[in-house]
């Protein structure tokens, strides 16, 4: 079984894997524009708003080190419940919504062994968007103690890109970071058959915290 940081709590708040295409040109460019302002305090309107998004992306991409909680399914995402929907095949559906201000990292639900990661590809709707589930999409099955757990992350609008972090095959430990969502969109847990849902829809989850099913 891997060992992740989530387990080990900390005052230092690191930036999410994944970021570098997008965080280092915007730094640079801010740090460039700055300097030139020195010299011509026109280079101050280029500046000022170039520092407020290096500021915008390092709060988008933070990733806090997370203590897990006390349930035995845990919340893949920081969000708000979207909806939760029972299945054909028994299973019911938690579908979690996480906004750009929302940490974007996610979060295994369960310990297990990684048997698949498929990326799907689809539109880019809106994550609120009742077809957003045919969206851009990266599809998770674990072997864990409760059988087989599906997890869907879901491109949204402005999250176009998924970057998961394991590969089939992976051990994986409760909680321990799986993958990003760039700017954020939705995150989909299967409950198993037979296992009830402890959240409900509008409330708030934190992603390797909150227990989504009645344990």
């Amino acid at each position: 079984m891997s060992h992740d940081s989530a387990s080990q709590p900390s005052g230092r708040i690191r930036l999410a894997r994944g970021v570098s295409p997008w965080l280092l040109p915007t730094v640079a460019a801010s740090a460039v524009t700055a300097l030139l302002s020195r010299r011509d305090r026109r280079w101050a309107l280029a500046a000022v708003p170039l520092t407020a998004l290096t500021g915008g992306m390092l709060w988008f991409f933070r990733d806090p080190e997370r203590t897990p909680g006390p349930g035995r399914i845990l919340s893949p995402a920081d969000g708000v419940v979207q909806s939760i929907d029972p299945w054909p095949d028994g299973r019911t559906r938690v579908a979690i919504f996480m906004s750009p201000l929302n940490v974007h990292v996610n979060r295994a639900p369960l310990a297990g062994t990684v048997t698949s990661v498929k990326h799907v590809s689809g539109g880019f709707l809106p994550a609120f968007d009742k077809d957003s589930d045919k969206n851009e999409r990266v599809v998770w099955h674990l072997d864990t103690a409760l059988g087989d757990l599906e997890l869907v992350q879901i491109a949204g609008a402005v999250a176009r890109r998924i970057v998961p972090y394991l590969e089939a095959g992976a051990e994986v430990a409760r909680a321990e970071r799986i993958g990003l969502i760039r700017f954020g969109s939705r995150v989909d847990v299967y409950l198993p058959e037979g296992i009830a849902p402890a959240v409900s829809v509008g409330q708030k989850t934190v992603a390797g915290v909150t227990g989504l099913d009645r344990g």
